[in-house]
């Protein structure tokens, strides 16, 4: 199968095939399980045959002109190695997902709409990561946008839909903001083809003002301040979706797009680097302070990805080659633990009938399988080694000082130690204790893919040499010599 066909099914399998599950539930919703099911493993199946080619040093490319289209626009597709990097990690952490889901929205009304939803979710995430052209990677952006808002509106309580109105608001304002950006580019560059901006503009070539537009989309989209807020509120939806918001796909775009076009395609100035980490290191704080006086256990884990994600900003904005992989690495784990703890707390949700951590406690004696896998993945996004968000979070803040930026980076190793803080609190109120809430281990299924984004967790710290080469391998386009090592 040629290297452009594995990327269009990638895409358009789940993209296209998602409007089928609607149909499908009508006849079985087993039918329509296992599809959407099928749908995203078949994504990651072409993800990952993509992966020997784009190791050996050949990009596949597609490009397909077509008459008509106002300014010379084409269809561009490209898989290179932080392409596929972001396939393999969204789809792989999104299969987990539709698994869960499978017992978890079984309770539910509207399934056909979710299953729909949540397919396309991760097709439009498979249409960006593969986009070499600024606009059809903002098409797959917007999609992203509108399936994520009936997605987190999935209850339909009036408060449960203000909070969607909200996420949606906020991350449709930063997409016109990057729009302007993007419309920016191609004034300047004369063209919406990721590679030929690069040759044409290069370090510095693009306006001021372009690139803090298109910082405001990306920062809106990975709810980094000061558009941090919609992302804690989105906690009323479902656990499943949470996970994916937080974890394979929806913040995992921004700081994607903040590296193809900041690193790959357009490096940022100086100047922008400061800004960028500057920012990213109040939401560090911020958010972890607010993460230590919570009491919603969504909101809690919630403002801990708002604090994490800022971590991946630190390697990405630090100038050092140390920290850009450390970035990427940071990427892979802590979506497998952060998706770890969100179906954790999904099945803890579901058992107690509260998202009051006050009201829960002594979990552990009666869902000790979830506790000691939600112990994991906190384990994991504490930076407790041997877990593999140890080797990530060590990487980011010695690039962040190999960078030149320390001041900045103790800041952010304040915000670790927050981390710490907040997630042993966390666990020892729910799972810990004498008072024990009245609630039993949660489906096998549930149960199953919470130990497995756990051991995923473990093993990638165990497996750090397997797992660190991957990332290097990743970050080989835009391991540039204007970085510091």
């Amino acid at each position: 199968m040629s290297h452009e066909l594995l990327m269009l099914i990638a895409i358009l399998c789940p993209t296209l095939g998602s409007v089928l599950l609607p149909v499908a539930g009508k006849v079985s919703p087993r039918l329509r399980n296992t599809l959407s099911l099928l749908m995203v493993l078949t994504a990651l199946g072409c993800s990952v045959a993509l992966l020997p080619s784009v190791l050996s040093g050949d990009l596949p490319a597609a490009h397909w002109e077509v008459k008509n289209l106002p300014l010379g626009l084409a269809l561009s597709l490209k898989a290179d190695s932080l392409a596929v990097f972001m396939a393999i990690v969204s789809s792989l952490i999104s299969a987990v997902i539709v698994a869960y889901s499978t017992s978890y929205i079984s309770h539910y009304g509207h399934q056909n709409e979710y299953y729909a939803m949540v397919t396309m979710f991760l097709g439009a995430m498979m249409g960006l990561v593969y986009s070499s052209s600024l606009i059809l990677l903002y098409l797959f952006w917007e999609i992203t946008a509108i399936t994520s808002w009936r997605l987190i509106g999935f209850f339909r309580e009036p408060f449960q839909v203000r909070r969607a109105d909200k996420a949606f608001l906020v991350t449709v304002f930063g997409a016109l903001c990057m729009l302007l950006g993007f419309i920016a580019v191609w004034t300047a560059a004369g063209s919406c083809d990721m590679d030929v901006i690069h040759a044409k503009l290069g370090i510095g070539g693009l306006p001021f003002y372009a690139v803090g537009l298109i910082l405001m989309g990306i920062l809106a989209k990975s709810s980094t301040l000061p558009f941090h807020t919609w992302l804690p509120d989105a906690g009323v939806a479902p656990s499943p979706v949470t996970a994916m918001l937080h974890a394979a796909v929806l913040v995992k775009i921004g700081v994607y797009v903040f590296a193809r076009l900041f690193l790959v395609m357009l490096p940022l100035s100086l100047q922008w680097q400061t800004i960028v980490l500057v920012l990213a290191a109040a939401s560090a704080l911020v958010s972890a302070t607010a993460a230590l006086i919570e009491t919603d256990l969504k909101r809690i884990i919630a403002y801990s990805t708002v604090s994490q994600i800022a971590f991946i900003f630190l390697g990405f904005a630090s100038g050092s080659t140390y920290g850009a992989v450390g970035g990427l690495l940071y990427i892979l784990m802590h979506g497998l633990a952060k998706g770890g703890l969100f179906l954790g707390a999904g099945v803890v949700e579901q058992r107690t009938h509260t998202k009051d951590i006050r009201q829960m406690g002594g979990l552990i004696k009666t869902m000790p399988i979830t506790a000691v896998s939600f112990a994991f993945c906190a384990f994991s996004v504490m930076g407790i080694p041997p877990f593999g968000g140890f080797f990530s979070k060590f990487m980011v803040l010695s690039g962040g000082i190999n960078g030149g930026h320390t001041w900045l980076t103790l800041v952010f190793i304040a915000g670790a130690v927050l981390t710490i803080l907040y997630l042993t609190r966390l666990f020892v109120v729910v799972f810990l204790g004498d008072k024990t809430a009245q609630a039993n281990e949660g489906s096998p299924v549930m149960v199953a893919c919470v130990a497995v984004l756990a051991g995923l967790s473990l093993l990638g710290g165990l497996w750090i040499n397997g797992a660190s080469r991957w990332a290097w391998s990743a970050a080989s386009g835009f391991l540039v010599p204007g970085l510091s090592q």
